[in-house]
């Protein structure tokens, strides 16, 4: 007899549930004691991501505290600069310092070669998740789209406007598409290694896609992620991939169609009501509460909740936060809301 299909992925082909999948990005992170322990333990943060032992550990945390019905590795979206031999660290309180990368010749020092020899305990991470996990939960790989990743490559940092990326993109687009091709092949290579591994969804995180105005988004945040299912689906077309274009606001609509994506996930400036009319229309959509109501627990979140699922949830959805788990959010609050969604109806 063959094992039932998954409820996050049959979510992600078009299922609907009285009871949404649910899982929260960031949901292994410093909000958890256990984690905390075993990031000081590994040393760096680099470490941590290319450690499989720890790697693996931090990621099954928070199935194990609260069943979520999806696991995403655990790694960070600048693993790739490193990889491609950008000078990358990340400094306590600070986050992460890249060497930027300005113009030809900086552009030129990066390589694809030894690429997926570099991230092979990336790899490793995901063949053991795919063996340790609860045979119901489904392992998300991920990377960050390519637009978002050069944001960090030239700025050497994060940043509120994302100002050096987008002027050179404006001064010279046809140098800075050299970046963007080369993160397209690389970003390529890098999730059809996690596949090959045993992830059975990917999601592609493009925090800042809202800070493009439309014609710019088209080029830097759209075409690339097309390109990327495109190839992704050329090679895996069973592995369903989740876009979330941040801050993309009445544009989600044509990115999901422009993308081919198989779902999107919403950000929490995104009213579910217009999400349901706009957006579930096309496809699975993934959201949206605002991690600080998780924060603050109670009603408010609750009520928020039920907004999300009254809206969305007659469709196929999956719950999650409109951006990612943030430290201070108190873990008996995550639990809080499980209960609240699976007992809603």
């Amino acid at each position: 007899m063959t094992e039932p299909k998954k409820k996050f992925l049959a979510a992600l082909e078009g299922q609907s549930f009285d009871v949404p999948p649910i899982w929260m990005m960031r949901q292994a992170g410093r909000y958890l004691p256990e984690y905390r322990q075993v990031r000081k333990e590994a040393g760096s943060f680099l470490d941590l991501c290319y450690t499989p032992d720890f790697a693996v550990e931090v990621t099954l945390q928070p199935i194990r505290r609260y069943g979520f019905d999806a696991s995403i590795l655990f790694s960070d979206i600048l693993v790739i600069p490193d990889a491609l031999g950008q000078d990358v660290r990340f400094e306590e309180g600070i986050g992460p310092v890249l060497k930027p990368v300005t113009g030809p010749q900086e552009l030129s020092a990066l390589s694809k070669d030894g690429l997926l020899d570099h991230l092979s305990p990336v790899f490793e991470t995901v063949r053991r998740l795919s063996k340790e996990l609860p045979r119901e939960t489904a392992l998300i790989g991920f990377a960050g789209a390519p637009w978002t990743v050069a944001t960090y490559m030239v700025g050497g940092r994060g940043s509120p406007d994302q100002a050096a990326a987008k002027l050179w993109a404006y001064r010279a687009p046809d140098e800075f598409q050299v970046l963007i091709d080369l993160l397209i092949e690389a970003t390529g290579d890098y999730l059809l290694a996690q596949i090959e591994a045993g992830a059975e969804a990917i999601q592609l995180f493009d925090t800042w896609a809202g800070s493009l105005p439309p014609a710019h988004f088209e080029r830097w945040c759209v075409e690339p992620v097309r390109q990327i299912r495109a190839r992704l689906k050329e090679a895996a077309p069973h592995i369903p991939v989740i876009a979330f274009p941040k801050g993309a606001g009445p544009a989600y609509a044509d990115y999901f169609k422009a993308t081919g994506v198989s779902a999107v996930s919403l950000d929490t400036a995104i009213a579910p009501e217009w999400a349901r009319d706009n957006v579930q229309v096309l496809g699975p959509v993934q959201g949206n509460l605002d991690p600080l109501l998780l924060v603050a627990g109670g009603e408010e979140m609750k009520t928020a909740a039920a907004r999300i699922l009254e809206a969305l949830g007659d469709g196929p959805f999956i719950f999650n936060l409109g951006h990612g788990i943030v430290p201070q959010t108190p873990p008996e609050h995550v639990a809080e809301l499980l209960d609240f969604i699976r007992n809603f109806r």
